[in-house]
């Protein structure tokens, strides 16, 4: 859908800039648009590397482990149905904390993990369970749907690559953003955190 959206907005735009003699226009928008794309990929690319890499660098040290047990009364009330000393529990300690810092794409791979685990997870419950009450195949645990929801609503201290993209952009101020991030996150992960626990009641009802 959104490809049909997207190539019928370029199509009106050239139609409307070839009848209203604006090609040039286009034309120099279109390479000066290709040319900060390109900027902008260049940039976000340092700041991606760099985040990845210190995260990479914190589990090496064992820093991610430490903050793991830290965080494993939060990590048991928001997921009471893993067990404690599973690996699921480490990829969304990391993952939570790439997103708390707003490294979106440091949380990726962690994030990926943590659903592999969770599936695996679910595949031993669906083998110990009886026949006649397992589960369809392919439907999502609810660790997986609370996960995603976390993922989603995203708690952010510090938006990385928010920052990153108003300097790019020539902001005044880049970190400005922060306090109406922080407010913003902390009121949608309220709100994940209360869906989520009204649904797993509702399900367990």
């Amino acid at each position: 859908m959104l490809n049909y959206l997207w190539s019928g907005m370029i199509a009106i735009g050239i139609l409307f800039g070839a009848f209203n003699g604006k090609m040039t226009d286009i034309t120099n928008a279109a390479l000066d648009s290709s040319k900060e794309a390109v900027t902008l990929c260049i940039t976000m690319l340092g700041v991606m590397s760099f985040w990845t890499g210190m995260m990479e660098v914190a589990t090496r040290a064992g820093i991610i482990e430490i903050v793991s047990r830290k965080m494993r009364p939060l990590i048991h009330f928001l997921f009471p149905g893993i067990p404690k000393e599973h690996a699921a529990n480490e990829y969304i300690t990391t993952n939570f904390i790439a997103n708390f810092l707003g490294l979106g794409w440091a949380a990726t791979p962690a994030g990926l993990k943590g659903m592999e685990a969770l599936a695996d997870l679910e595949k031993e419950r669906r083998m110990g369970r009886a026949a006649g009450r397992a589960q369809k195949r392919g439907v999502a645990s609810n660790e997986m749907c609370t996960f995603l929801i976390m993922n989603i609503s995203s708690l952010q201290l510090i938006p990385i690559n928010v920052i990153a993209y108003r300097s790019q952009y020539g902001s005044a101020n880049p970190a400005a953003i922060v306090g109406a991030g922080i407010v913003a996150t902390t009121v949608s992960t309220g709100v994940a955190v209360v869906f989520c626990k009204m649904m797993d009641q509702k399900r367990r009802a």
